[in-house]
């Protein structure tokens, strides 16, 4: 059986956008409507025959409104197979009346939970049990019955059921119903990780991850592979890329994606203005000044070479100012920086001011291609969701790495003392090296990235790559790399390895300790004259 007719529906929805309109074509269409509580009064007011669930089964509301729809009458008329003799005799036996359709909204469970303030008793009261329990029996005997769990499925059942005279096919029943089934594990998933928090189970025996799509993708990483973006729930808590809006330019990809959030997460750490170019997952230029415009000046100057095609980050509103010197960057250095110039990928940052948008969109070459993110104010925020990793046949799950600059526990263990320039200096390459891949290695500057060695299996060839980098690109002739500093995100395992610290130009080191041979670390530091940090916290980026 493919087409079935809708003569009997049954609306329940706490969500009550559009349903008197949606019940009004109902009725025009012939349809009978029965439904409950305020869905019932709503559309009872608008003039719209309804019939009360109470009335339908004989049987009152009771318990405060929590047993309504919890009725063999009711679940009996969704349930039944049109085609079984069997469910045929229950129904004339039991005077059942087939439902053809069943709307439901749910409580809002996670809108209250996230509301400061919510006591167990009141989340409690927000889990739905009537509801998930129409939903899924509806979505089991698709057969026969259309389930609606949005609103916006509204206009597309409506337009199906003119279109095929008042019935609906099999493809769009078995469609609602997947997307049913989809929105019940959801909301259960919603209740049980609420519950394991209120217990203080960080990892349960069980645990289940919902995400919502928000898009699907050109491809993923590589053309060969299938791709969508999907946001979370506490997406809306937080400045992220889960609610980043594009104001401009072309889709963004799955690489995009990922280096769009590094890039983020990375301004996110400073509260002056900073700007964060990131490439293939690492800084390639990051800055702080409390001039917008120096502050991507010198970021870009991190790494010119690398720079090229990077994610350019903002932890401030793009000012037209900014905008016009990203622009510029792209015209003065087009030659310089290699085939085709600087050009940025994305521009990502809390909003854009008048003008700024217009500005990056008039460049020649590439304005109208970058893309344009706006992701909200930063107000601190940062969502409690957990880090997923994925290996073939599990999943890695941990904290989020939210430790910023817990200086109570750094402690000065050489004999000289940062200068006041060499401990802003170390503060900012700390928080830069924790978003640089493993082994990583930094070299900074008056709060700016010269150099960064990312991801080499060894924490010797992680340094030399920073010093090299620095001296070729990170400024060359323009910055003095005498007296920068070098932050590393593990200890260092042999006293030698200071020695590209020193060779780098750095004068001030930082570094988490814990190593068995911090004493002859330490040591070897004071014979070279630098000054060194134990921060007591690593921060391996894999």
């Amino acid at each position: 059986m493919d087409s079935v007719r809708v003569r009997r529906a049954l609306i329940s929805v706490f969500d009550k956008t559009g349903v008197v309109e949606f019940a009004r074509a109902l009725a025009d269409m012939g349809v009978e409507i029965i439904s409950s509580g305020g869905t019932a009064g709503k559309i009872e007011e608008a003039g719209i025959p309804v019939r009360y669930v109470q009335e339908w089964t004989g049987f009152p509301e009771m318990l405060g409104h929590r047993v309504v729809t919890l009725h063999p009458k009711v679940h009996g008329a969704i349930l039944a197979l049109r085609d079984d003799p069997e469910h045929q005799a229950d129904i004339e036996k039991y005077g059942l009346e087939p439902l053809d359709l069943v709307v439901v909204s749910l409580y809002p469970f996670t809108d209250v939970i996230a509301k400061e303030g919510t006591t167990l008793a009141e989340a409690v009261e927000m889990i739905d049990i009537g509801g998930p329990t129409m939903v899924r029996a509806a979505a089991k005997n698709h057969k026969y019955v259309t389930v609606v769990t949005e609103t916006a499925q509204y206009d597309e059942l409506l337009a199906e059921l003119k279109a095929g005279n008042g019935e609906t096919s099999f493809a769009l029943r078995r469609k609602f119903a997947r997307r049913a089934f989809s929105l019940t594990a959801q909301y259960d998933t919603a209740i049980s990780t609420y519950l394991a928090e209120q217990l203080d189970e960080k990892f349960p025996e069980r645990m289940t991850f919902s995400y919502t799509k928000s898009q699907e993708l050109r491809y993923g990483e590589n053309p060969h592979q299938a791709g969508a973006f999907y946001v979370s729930s506490e997406a809306a808590n937080e400045p992220c890329m889960g609610r980043a809006k594009l104001l401009g330019g072309k889709p963004i990809s799955y690489n995009n994606y990922f280096d769009a959030n590094g890039a983020l997460e990375l301004v996110k750490e400073f509260d002056d203005p900073a700007i964060a170019i990131i490439k293939h997952a690492n800084p390639a230029g990051c800055a702080v000044d409390a001039n917008l415009v120096e502050a991507y000046r010198k970021a870009y100057y991190g790494d010119v070479n690398a720079c090229m095609g990077g994610i350019v980050a903002v932890n401030r509103p793009v000012t037209k100012d900014l905008a016009a010197a990203i622009t510029e960057t792209y015209q003065r250095w087009g030659k310089d920086a290699g085939a085709g110039g600087f050009f940025a990928e994305i521009v990502i940052a809390p909003s854009f001011e008048d003008g700024a948008i217009e500005t990056i969109q008039a460049r020649e070459g590439w304005g109208q291609d970058v893309r344009l993110l706006e992701v909200g104010d930063f107000d601190g925020k940062r969502n409690k969701e957990r880090f997923l990793k994925y290996c073939v046949g599990g999943m890695l799950v941990q904290d989020r790495d939210l430790l910023g600059l817990n200086t109570d526990d750094w402690k000065v263990v050489t004999k000289r003392q940062p200068s006041e320039q060499e401990l802003a200096d170390l503060k900012f390459a700390w928080l830069v090296c924790k978003h640089v891949k493993s082994n990583a290695i930094v070299l900074a500057k008056d709060r700016t990235l010269l150099g960064a060695g990312a991801g080499q299996m060894s924490r010797v060839n992680s340094a030399f790559l920073a010093g090299q980098i620095a001296k070729q690109y990170g400024g060359g002739d323009k910055v003095d790399l005498n007296g920068c500093v070098l932050a590393s995100d593990a200890f260092f395992p042999f006293p030698d390895s200071l020695d590209w610290a020193k060779e780098a130009g750095a004068t001030a080191v930082i570094e988490p300790g814990g190593g068995k041979k911090d004493e002859d670390v330490i040591a070897y530091a004071d014979k070279l004259g630098l000054a060194m940090i134990f921060t007591g916290a690593r921060h391996f980026n894999h």
